[in-house]
Parts: structure tokens; sequence; C-alpha cells
């Protein structure tokens, strides 16, 4: 489903070149639950970037589901961050004077859904993070951290993408919410068949995953399959 391939970024600084990227390999299946960890400064949130289409690699292919995204025009591209990434943010990005449905409803609308498809999905979305009805209409800033996580988790799922790329999903939450937003992520993974790709310092969130890389200085130093 995503296939890496030699994947390189480079940029100058002054007379150096960096390679916060460099040479990066790897494979995920359809409906894994993966996570990469490293120390700050190791290209997690380089080589994301890339993944999303947010940047594009200096070398290398990124294949999404039979696509080569390395080569597609900037036109194709925002197709496939619109249709087939969703992203969630460890700050949750949401607009704050939506509403969480109206949130969750955003993409589809920039999509060219109908309202009443918009208004429905999104519904269904947030009950199925945890989100009982009362809390559809409630203000984004109205909510709690672990909440308004769960509405970006909904809204990265409005469009049915193919793949999911979460960054620090779990950074600003307790251990108790956090574990909560983890088993949510795994459940998607699992049994709605999400690819899920998460960046993270948290060690109890990779340790729920099924395979877990670690990177370092650019490159992918470990490659971890953990038990069922």
């Amino acid at each position: 489903m995503l296939t890496v391939t030699d994947v390189v970024k480079t940029f100058n600084s002054g007379d150096r070149t960096i390679k916060p990227v460099n040479g990066v390999s790897f494979s995920l299946e359809q409906g894994s639950f993966a996570a990469i960890l490293g120390k700050s400064g190791s290209g997690k949130s380089t080589l994301l970037s890339l993944l999303g289409a947010l940047d594009k690699a200096t070398s290398g292919d990124v294949v999404v589901d039979g696509v080569n995204i390395s080569t597609l025009p900037d036109g194709k591209l925002t197709a496939y961050r619109r249709d087939d990434i969703g992203f969630v943010f460890q700050a949750y990005h949401l607009i704050p004077n939506l509403s969480a449905k109206e949130n969750v409803m955003l993409p589809m609308e920039f999509a060219g859904a109908s309202h009443a498809t918009r208004s429905q999905r999104a519904a269904e979305l947030l009950n199925q993070v945890g989100l009982t009805e009362e809390m559809h209409s409630r203000k984004a800033n109205k909510l709690s951290g672990g909440m308004q996580q769960r509405v970006a988790i909904a809204r990265a799922l409005a469009n049915n993408p193919k793949l999911i790329l979460a960054d620090e999903p779990t950074g600003n939450l307790d251990d108790e919410t956090g574990e909560v937003i983890i088993a949510l992520l795994r459940r998607l993974a699992h049994e709605k068949k999400t690819t899920i790709l998460v960046v993270t310092h948290d060690q109890a969130l990779a340790a729920q995953t099924d395979r877990k890389f670690r990177l370092a200085r650019g490159k992918i130093t470990e490659d971890t399959k953990n038990p069922a």
C-alpha cells in the first residue's frame, strides 16, 4: 500500500549540504499501524512531510496505492493531499470558532460533497471516534484536548483517505487520554483497514503499533515488528 524507496531530501545551509532524510526505504501493507521513533532532528517530521506531499523529495520514490507521488505534477499533488491523505497534528489545528461537526465537514466541502452528505458523514465519524451527539455542535475551543484530538482524527478520515499521517498525536495529552487515542488509532487501522503511520516520542504508543521504525540522522536504524 505504501512503498518508500531510497528517499533523500537535501537542502543547502550556507556552504553545507544537509540531508534530514538520507536514503529511507520501507513498505507498509494496507491496514498497518506503524510508528516512526527518533530524537529531535532525526528527520521524522521531514519524512512525514514527504509522505504527505507537503514537500518533495530530492530523489527516491514514494508510492501510495500504486501511484508514485514523487512524479505527480502540482495539480495532482493537491488532489492527492485532499483525497488520499489524512493528517493528524499534535496541535490539532482545528478552526476554533467552528463546531466539532463543522470542522469535520470542511475537507468534504473542499472535495465538492453535498451539504447533506457532509453532515451525515461528519456525524457518523464523530460517533465513531466516541463523541456524543451533544458534543457535535460544541465549538472546537470549548472541547478538552482529548476531545479535540478525536475531532482531528474524524476530520482526517472525512474523505476516506488511503493513508493517515499523524505527527505526535498524543504529545499534548495526559497518559490516560493518550491511551484512548492510541486504542482509537489501532482500531481504525485494524477494523477499517486504514493505513496509519505516526511520528512519536511516545514509547507506549509505539509499543501498541504493528511495526516501529527508528530514525537517526535521516536513516532507518531499526525496523521491528511488535508481537500481535
